[in-house]
């Protein structure tokens, strides 16, 4: 944190230009948008806050920066200059649930013993070492909070909420109202893209920002989900792989759950899956 300040604290920051307002949904080809949108506007005007973790609630857009961009909670946007451009991507929610499993499944492999071992590390260490059903469905209490954070309709409940950890703001109410918060949410931002829209979005960002800006194609951490023909839109590939390994009744089901809220939204939304 006190790195944190010194960044905030250490250098002018005034901003020319629109300011450009990413919140990435994980999975959902954000590294790339980032990647590419630091190339345009410089490494300097990227805000140094890139996860909801990294500084306090009320501090998660530092004034004074052109891009705000990473997992990061977006309550306060409004704060932000009336010519800001804020957008979020949206992918399939199965495939996105699918991809991120086993992307931490991979990441968790690099990861050393000692390494997993650290509570920082909880979320690597359960999944290297759990079932797919005790990973999901097992657990104590505070893990299973976790799961329900970042699994259970994550997408419908970031747009309902602003915050990457707001499903339990909005999980007592009956999830057929999760959507109309969602779409009341979305209402805050200026677009809403999906995986195959990214063309859409290239223009869209070209034509505020007055210069070419190249996403299509250009994938940056891009794992065997995002390979050509699922980039293209085709149906999920890592859905069935993730459905495969859940071994008790009723955990494909339960599973299929944690999309169907925001499948619901995007359709709402008018997105193609």
């Amino acid at each position: 944190m006190s790195r944190l300040r010194s960044l905030l604290g250490g250098r002018a920051r005034a901003a020319s230009g629109p300011v450009v307002v990413f919140p990435h949904i994980p999975k959902t080809a954000g590294q790339t948008v980032i990647s590419e949108l630091r190339r345009v506007l410089g490494e300097a005007a990227h805000s140094p806050v890139r996860t909801h973790a990294a500084a306090p609630e009320d501090a998660q857009m530092p004034p004074g920066y052109r891009l705000y961009a990473g997992h990061i909670d977006w309550v306060d946007l409004e704060t932000l200059p009336d010519n800001r451009f804020a957008f979020t991507l949206l992918r399939d929610p199965y495939e996105r649930i699918a991809s991120f499993y086993f992307y931490l499944l991979r990441e968790a492999a690099k990861l050393t013993p000692e390494e997993l071992a650290t509570k920082a590390r909880t979320n690597m260490r359960m999944i290297s070492t759990r079932s797919a059903d005790d990973y999901f469905f097992g657990g104590n209490r505070p893990w299973q909070r976790f799961v329900l954070d970042h699994y259970d309709n994550f997408q419908t409940a970031y747009l309902a909420t602003g915050r990457i950890r707001g499903a339990k703001q909005i999980d007592t109410l009956p999830r057929s109202d999760w959507v109309g918060w969602a779409l009341s949410g979305a209402q805050r931002l200026q677009g809403i893209y999906g995986l195959n829209d990214l063309d859409r979005l290239e223009s869209d960002l070209a034509a505020r920002l007055g210069t070419t800006v190249n996403l299509t194609g250009n994938f940056v951490n891009a794992g065997p989900d995002l390979a050509p023909e699922a980039r293209a839109g085709t149906r999920p590939r890592r859905w069935p792989d993730l459905v495969a390994r859940l071994e008790q009744d009723g955990n494909a089901a339960r599973l299929e759950r944690f999309a169907e809220t925001d499948a619901d939204l995007i359709e709402q939304l008018g997105m193609r899956q």
